[in-house]
């Protein structure tokens, strides 16, 4: 018998995308026939997932669950967003959001071997993948812990398409804290408030303003004013605190919490698929070609 080595397990992985416990009772079952074992994988079904592993999953959900004094918001991505329709789909990201509140992971390794009502996370993914015929990935997730003079505000835009965490101390009260999470969906802050700015983004910000001036034509004496001027408004723009709330444009989110004795301690906004490269299929010009054939 042909000796299962963590190198051959991994060739095995590569070629079906299937965990390693899988691949590694498959390349023993065989007797270490790697060929067998990718036979083997695709007979029962698990090497289906694989075959998909080239698409681009942009679209899907984002959802956040709170266990106590620990929340968790999360990214599970699909290759369309008819599957974000899909009830099991949305089970899956409900739960997933769930496990890691509860048990809080390191890391996304860990993450996937955590225990859900179909297996370990990564064998539901696939599951997932296999049943609903996209490539289904989790992408994301942050653990965000609070103590008990402080409340997490959860709040999801468009079932799940913008999904956002906050933490406000001072009050308990969920229904402020989701008040300010639903600001941060709508306006996408930056950063809590201008001191977590860093310095060399002001310093960049400020030569792109001062270059502005000065080829609006404007006197030296007059650009330094000027910059300084748009410089605080591009502050304000990015630092959530300092920003107009959006339940009440003539008072700050800031103004707006401290009348409720709160203060933002932090915020974690995730929109799916942001930061992914899509495909710039245009469907309806793809339609019109089949038709015209």
């Amino acid at each position: 018998m042909a000796e299962v080595t963590a190198k051959l397990v991994k060739e095995l992985r590569d070629m079906t995308g299937v965990g390693m416990m899988d691949a590694k009772r498959a390349l023993v079952e065989v007797e270490g026939d790697i060929e067998k074992a990718v036979d083997l994988l695709r007979e029962k079904g698990m090497a289906k997932a694989a075959k998909k592993n080239d698409r681009i999953a942009a679209e899907g959900l984002a959802s956040v669950a709170i266990n106590g004094n620990t929340a968790a918001i999360v990214e599970v991505n699909s290759e369309t967003d008819f599957v974000s329709k899909n009830e099991m789909f949305q089970d899956l990201v409900k739960e997933i959001a769930e496990v890691i509140a509860a048990n809080k992971p390191a890391d996304m390794d860990a993450a996937l071997k955590l225990e859900t009502s179909k297996g370990t996370m990564d064998a539901a993914l696939i599951e997932a993948t296999q049943v609903i015929g996209e490539k289904i990935s989790f992408r994301r997730f942050e653990v965000v812990e609070k103590d008990d003079n402080a409340a997490f505000g959860g709040y999801l835009h468009m079932g799940g398409r913008i999904a956002v965490l906050t933490v406000l101390e001072g009050t308990t009260d969920e229904s402020v804290a989701k008040d300010v999470a639903m600001h941060v969906a709508a306006i996408n802050p930056r950063y809590v408030n201008e001191a977590q700015i860093s310095q060399e983004e002001l310093d960049h910000e400020k030569q792109v303003l001062t270059e502005q001036a000065l080829n609006e034509g404007k006197p030296a004496n007059i650009v330094e004013k000027m910059v300084e001027g748009r410089l605080k408004k591009f502050k304000a723009e990015i630092a959530l605190v300092d920003q107009p709330f959006v339940k009440d444009p003539d008072m700050t989110v800031e103004k707006y919490v401290a009348s409720k004795g709160a203060t933002v301690k932090s915020f974690v906004r995730f929109e799916v698929g942001e930061g992914i490269e899509k495909r710039e299929d245009n469907f309806v010009e793809e339609v019109m070609s089949q038709v015209k054939k």
